[in-house]
This record gives structure tokens, sequence and C-alpha cells, in this order.
């Protein structure tokens, strides 16, 4: 089977190709069929004509966004091109990046998937927010994103940002340094986002004032959290009690962002996460959501993606459940 898309010059589908043609061979690959540029268009070729027919739309719909102004990363060319063999296909087609804020670069940030651009608008309509899903979804880093745009709007007028210092197999003890140069490490993904964001100035200089705060969920005990963006993150290391305190800090005026992955809990085998109940117990409450991001939301090396469907197949075999916690 054969189908052709026209495009109003060569340079349109040169575009599309990415370095070295990378984002055509992407489609290729996936799709088992055979994409050539020609005077007239793109050709698309091959013996199953609904993959031909889903390689099309695929590509039909990289040209309207490449036409909206729209950058064609390979990411997403591996995100439609991996909804071809599912029922996201429908969701992941109708899909388009949204601008969320900018970093100090001046480089926009995105949503990548539908899942993710579900997340953005949860926590833009909600005052809180529960984000449950595997590494390389995005978490965090949008959890973060979302904050420094309410921050720059002045929405809120601090941002603050916390998670449970819970060893990994690890011992605090053995860390050089006083408390805060031992719970430094489990605080680094945040502070990375925060400078990637913000710049090294601007992020040191809100420091230094008070209106930006990156510490551990212990230290949230006894307050209240007035107009404020706050995330928790890593939340599936809390516990039932650590989750209640944290909730129960919300203030006037706050937004307050919830993260965690269930699969990767560090907390001892008695003790039961309290993220899981907790977006359970709330999801009906008012100004609450829980958003589900999967493997089709990550968005680091593909690799990723066959590590967690790799992990994901062997917990659902006989002998190897999931932790009663989990």
């Amino acid at each position: 089977m054969e189908r052709r898309i026209e495009l109003n010059d060569t340079a349109e589908g040169m575009a599309l190709f990415g370095a070295f043609g990378a984002n055509l061979k992407i489609i290729e690959a996936k799709l088992n069929v055979n994409i050539e540029l020609t005077s007239g268009g793109l050709m698309l070729e091959g013996e199953d004509a609904d993959q031909v027919e889903k390689a099309f739309k695929i590509v039909e719909r990289l040209v309207e966004l490449k036409q909206t102004g729209q950058m064609i990363p390979e990411q997403l060319v591996h995100y439609l091109a991996d909804a071809a063999s599912d029922k996201t296909f429908h969701d992941a087609m109708a899909f388009a990046p949204d601008l969320i804020t900018v970093s100090a670069k001046g480089r926009p940030v995105q949503s990548k998937t539908s899942g993710q651009k579900k997340y953005v608008e949860a926590i833009a309509n909600h005052d809180l927010t529960f984000a449950i899903g595997p590494a390389g979804t995005g978490k965090t880093y949008l959890a973060v994103a979302m904050a420094v745009k309410a921050f720059r709007a002045h929405d809120v007028s601090r941002i603050i940002l916390t998670r449970p210092a819970v060893e990994a197999g690890e011992k605090l003890g053995f860390l050089p340094g006083d408390l805060q140069n031992k719970v430094d490490p489990y605080m680094r993904p945040l502070y990375d986002a925060l400078l990637d964001l913000l710049g090294a100035e601007t992020y040191g200089r809100h420091m230094e004032r008070g209106v930006i705060e990156v510490s551990p969920l212990a230290y949230m005990r006894g307050r209240t959290l007035d107009d404020a963006f706050i995330i928790l993150d890593e939340a599936q290391n809390t516990t039932r009690e650590q989750m209640k305190m944290f909730l129960t800090r919300i203030g006037f005026g706050a937004k307050a962002v919830v993260t965690g992955d269930i699969t990767q809990i560090d907390l001892p085998p008695e003790k039961r996460s309290g993220l899981q109940e907790a977006a359970a117990l709330l999801k009906k409450v008012e100004g609450v959501a829980s958003v589900r991001l999967t493997d089709r939301d990550v968005v680091r090396n593909p690799l990723v993606q066959r590590i967690i469907r790799a992990y994901e197949s062997q917990l659902q075999t006989p002998d190897r459940r999931r932790r009663p916690h989990a």
C-alpha cells in the first residue's frame, strides 16, 4: 500500500527528517514502512495497510505541528510511533505541546506527552494534585516548572520543595558532614530543576531571601504554608502519618503537588506508603486531582521505557507479587 503527503517545499520535508533523517527512521522502524522524500512530497509504502495508514497520520500530524511553528524533537516522534501499537493512539494524535514557561537559558519548557499535558492542566486547575508514575515521566520537573511559572506571575509569594529523607539501602550516618550535608543529596533533583529554570544567580538570591526553600519533610511539622506553591517529591516514601501531616500544612492561597512512584518504595516492609492511600482517599474531594502517568509518558532515553516494562512484566508473574503496601 502507498500513501503520499504533499509538502509546500522540499525544505519542509527536510525539517521533518531531523538530524540524519532520525525522525523518519523512527517511524519506519516502529511501523515497518518505508518513507521517501520525492519532488512531490513524502511517499509512504508498506505491506500492512493499517501500519501505512497510521504512519501516514503520524507524518501528517508532524507536518501540522511544524506548520504552527512547533519544534519536532525525536522524543515526540517516539511517542507518536509507540502509541500506534495500542489504544492510546487517538489521544496521542490529538496531543500538541503547550508552553509552560522558559528556562534560565530561554529554552521553552513544554509538556511532551498527552499524559504530561493532563498533569499540567490538573495542577493549573486544582489546589492539590497527586501525580503517580514511573521514573522519567517528568513528575518532579513539571511540578517545579509550574511552581516557577506561578512564582513569576506573582500567583504565589514563595516556593517550598520537600522530600522525605528515607534511606534507600544506604545509611545516612556514614555520610560526611552535618545534618544538612547529609540530607542535601536527597534534595539534589529539586536543586537541579530550580537551577535549570531560574539560573544560579536568581536561584541563590531567592534562597537567601527565603522565598525558595528546599528541605526534608520532617521540617514541615508545625507550620502553616500560606500563599505558597508546595511540592512533596518522592512521596511514596512517606508514611500515613507523614502524609497527613504534610497535607494539613496547606494554607490559604497555596497550591500543592504530591509526586511519587509506587513501584520504588524504600520504607520498611511493615510500613505502608501514605501516597497511594491519600490519592485514593481524597480522589473525590473538591479541589483535588489525581493523575496517573505511565511508561508511555517517559521522556528519557527510550531504553528507560523498555526497562520499566520489563520490571512491570516480572511483577505481574505469580511468583513476583508486589509488596502489600505498594
